[in-house]
């Protein structure tokens, strides 16, 4: 992991309307941080031009209007805005949600628990312990519309991801690998070991929010029986959330 004191925001363009604050070269928790308190800071400050504001695990990226707002003019801005404090050290956001999704781990549903504890060092109940009393941050939302990304889980879970590709796992599939979880968002073809499994959908294209999670969410797996997630009502989920600022 990246340590806080070596980490430096760069700021670089991308295109001819676009520009990066990336606050590392790796995922840390210091570099996530930082990317989430960045956006909202960009976003309250109003700066003239901007467009659109999004993050990754460790960046900030702004698009902008260049023939209302030249690049001079905002690089300066994001410039005095990065340097007005430690961005590594800034709060996380307002306005985030601690949700708590049921998830049946392993058995038929979720069939690489198994293999992913002992990649881990663990026994199956150990790992389905440490995975679902962890709460972990939706980092960023990626690959699918709406899919998070989340961690970090503790340093056991560093393991890599698969050398080939399960054919496909359904939506609300947890995966695990280099200390994060991924829940799918749609179905699909991956490399990551399918420990657990939702009804939860991240993405909800009916709805007026359809992406359901945001980054900076916490997130706890409740583990529950099969049993209990065949006995879910159609369309339900069971999840429910709480604000954390």
């Amino acid at each position: 992991m990246t340590e806080k004191s070596n980490l430096q925001p760069q700021l670089r363009r991308v295109g001819v309307d676009g520009l990066l604050v990336t606050f590392g070269d790796r995922l840390s928790e210091a570099a996530n941080r930082a990317a989430l308190a960045f956006r909202a800071a960009i976003e309250s400050a109003d700066l003239p031009g901007c467009e659109e504001t999004s993050t990754s695990l460790t960046s900030t990226y702004l698009r902008f209007d260049p023939l209302a707002c030249p690049h001079a003019r905002i690089e300066a801005d994001l410039q005095a805005l990065i340097a007005s404090q430690d961005w590594y050290a800034a709060p996380l956001p307002r306005g985030r949600r601690l949700w708590y999704i049921p998830t049946v781990f392993g058995t038929d549903l979720a069939p690489q628990l198994d293999e992913a504890a002992a990649m881990a060092g663990m026994s199956p109940e150990e790992a389905i312990r440490s995975i679902s009393e962890t709460r972990v941050r939706v980092q960023t939302i990626g690959f699918a519309a709406g899919q998070p990304y989340l961690g970090e889980l503790p340093a056991e879970w560093d393991i890599p991801r698969q050398t080939s590709l399960t054919a496909k796992v359904p939506v609300g599939a947890l995966t695990v690998a280099i200390r994060q979880l991924v829940l799918f968002a749609v179905s699909t073809p991956t490399g990551w070991r399918h420990i657990g499994q939702t009804a939860f959908r991240a993405f909800r294209p009916e709805s007026n929010t359809p992406f359901v999670l945001s980054p900076g969410d916490e997130v706890l797996f409740e583990q529950i029986s099969p049993e209990t997630y065949h006995a879910m009502p159609a369309g339900e989920d069971g999840a429910r959330w709480e604000k954390l600022s």
